[in-house]
């Protein structure tokens, strides 16, 4: 129970909804990003060098998944680490000094870098919203050509254009999917599972969102305690 009781439960929690976000975001979004070259590869044009600017822009990004993983990997631990050497537990163990002077200098720290990386993640999160809501209005516009489907007129109007979006330039050719081509692209398996994905990369980052806020409240406590109650033996659990 001793033990028990200097858990940092909430650094804990923080660091699995992390853990699962960060997953979620870097496992989907690399997927995704890959199936999108292979989409757009595919339907929306015939020449290589159109989507060639795009093939490097997905191979950087694939990259920068690799150095978020990585990075947020050692960081939720080195967080969760801190928690722990905040309790009352650790304290015990090193004493007075370290607990107010030492930990309060780490807190600081971290609630300093943690600050950064929910404005940044905020910004991610935000971004990450683009490519689902560019698959929402291809499933939307495929839907409505199902149900006009007896007026071949009518649906060859409704388009799919990959240019508007940046994701071709203006000279591609095609450039999009109209008509029926376009609600074929809709019924492969490539547009549900990359739409899916970019939903699960999507969901995932607005749980790193939380759990970065998550360790901001809660070195934020650790500090305040630390610094107005460490000298008179009371130390954080969070």
């Amino acid at each position: 129970m001793r033990c028990l009781g200097g858990v940092p439960y909430i650094s804990l929690v923080a660091t699995l909804l992390c853990f699962s976000g960060i997953a979620l975001f870097c496992g989907c979004g690399h997927q995704a990003l890959t199936e999108s070259e292979r989409l757009i590869e595919t339907y929306f044009t015939r020449d290589h060098q159109d989507y060639i600017t795009l093939a490097y822009l997905i191979e950087y990004f694939q990259y920068i998944i690799y150095g978020l993983a990585s990075f947020f990997f050692l960081y939720c631990i080195v967080l969760l680490a801190e928690g722990f050497y905040t309790t009352s537990a650790v304290r015990q163990s090193f004493g007075e000094f370290r607990s107010t002077v030492c930990g309060r200098c780490l807190s600081t720290t971290f609630i300093v870098i943690t600050y950064v990386l929910v404005v940044v993640w905020l910004l991610v999160f935000s971004l990450s919203a683009l490519p689902v809501y560019f698959f929402y209005n291809m499933a939307n516009t495929c839907h409505t050509i199902n149900i006009l489907s007896e007026t071949p007129s009518s649906i060859n109007q409704l388009c799919i254009d990959a240019r508007q979006y940046g994701l071709l330039p203006w000279t591609a050719v095609p450039g999009k999917a109209c008509g029926m081509t376009l609600s074929n692209v809709c019924k492969t398996r490539e547009f549900f599972l990359t739409y899916d994905l970019y939903i699960a990369a999507f969901a995932g980052a607005g749980m790193t969102v939380l759990a970065l806020l998550t360790y901001t409240v809660s070195t934020t406590y650790n500090f305040a305690v630390l610094r107005y109650l460490g000298r008179k033996g009371i130390s954080p659990r969070c």
